[in-house]
């Protein structure tokens, strides 16, 4: 069954951006080619197609959140061909060349588990459960580099309270999208698909916590986990899952991929805290995209008082 809302519970040498942006089967999957949708005080406008491609979709009156940083954001052309997609290739540039053709037509998103209201949402869903906000959140890479990204999104939350988590419900767990028809290249990565994450219940209930659907005005690009993903900006990026299709809320905390591959490197909760070193590398200095010098990392990121009260009492080292 659908869950509805309640009201209607209805680099120059790099491909071109206007190629790789190809967005037309994504709006087919909405309805929406060749029209401009509105919902709530969010407007979508779509580019009219060319013959060399179609634009991406453009989000404009989006709101503004409180919980936007006021650093210098990356480039666009940065952010988008300096990736960790291992689906698409282990080196950071193979995401921008191998993830072109990936098909995100008909997307579904499947709820299960410990709620009340089980189902699937279109992506046409996902746009209707709030107001889509733009959020500009420090992003920070286990391999010491970081980024600032204006994503497009909503807080988890309005889907977490759409579906209702019955009080068994602990903890949420995720899944990305895998096909080695499309992804031929996951063959090489050195760990399982389909790539899995998960996080507690509170975690994911912190408004922080962003079900993201695009980034500088427009829909996500295929590299950057199109069209839909999450981004948690106190955790490390690894832990901000990409073209998201299963979301199963159980009792149990759930298993994540990079815990099962290397479970001495890679801990459950993967916060951002300088004080714990990787164990082949420090973590208490990191490189911005496009800077020549390190800076401090910061604890959780620089989201401490968002969100260190979830962790009260809790040995960090222990628990990293």
């Amino acid at each position: 069954m659908l869950i509805r809302k309640p009201t209607d519970l209805t680099a120059a040498d790099i491909t071109p951006k206007q190629v790789y942006l190809n967005r037309r089967r994504f709006l087919e999957a909405m309805g929406i080619v060749g029209a401009t949708a509105v919902a709530g005080s969010r407007v979508l406008e779509l580019a009219a197609p060319s013959e060399a491609a179609v634009a991406a979709t453009k989000f404009n009156a989006l709101l503004k959140s409180p919980f936007s940083t006021t650093e210098k954001e990356n480039s666009y052309e940065e952010v988008t061909h300096y990736n960790n997609f291992y689906e698409f290739g282990t080196d950071k540039t193979d995401p921008a060349k191998n993830a072109q053709k990936f098909d995100t037509s008909n997307w579904m998103v499947s709820v299960e588990g410990e709620v009340a209201k089980c189902g699937k949402f279109s992506m046409d869903e996902i746009l209707k459960i709030a107001p889509l906000e733009e959020r500009i959140y420090r992003h920070r890479c286990v391999e010491a580099w970081s980024i600032v990204v204006p994503w497009i999104g909503f807080s988890f939350s309005h889907l977490i309270n759409l579906v209702e988590p019955t009080p068994k419900a602990k903890f949420v767990a995720f899944q990305s999208y895998y096909d080695h028809r499309q992804m031929p290249q996951g063959k090489w990565a050195g760990i399982e698909f389909p790539y899995v994450e998960g996080l507690r219940l509170d975690e994911a209930m912190n408004p922080l916590t962003l079900l993201c659907v695009g980034m500088y005005g427009e829909s996500l690009p295929n590299q950057d986990g199109a069209p839909v993903r999450l981004v948690i900006p106190w955790k490390y990026g690894f832990k901000s899952i990409k073209s998201l299709v299963k979301i199963k809320f159980q009792s149990k905390m759930p298993a994540t991929t990079w815990n099962l591959a290397a479970s001495n490197e890679y801990g459950f909760y993967s916060n951002v805290n300088p004080n714990v070193d990787h164990p082949r590398w420090r973590q208490n200095k990191e490189r911005r995209l496009g800077e020549l010098f390190r800076r401090n990392t910061l604890m959780f990121n620089g989201y401490g008082d968002q969100v260190s009260s979830l962790y009260s009492g809790m040995d960090l080292k222990k628990y990293y």
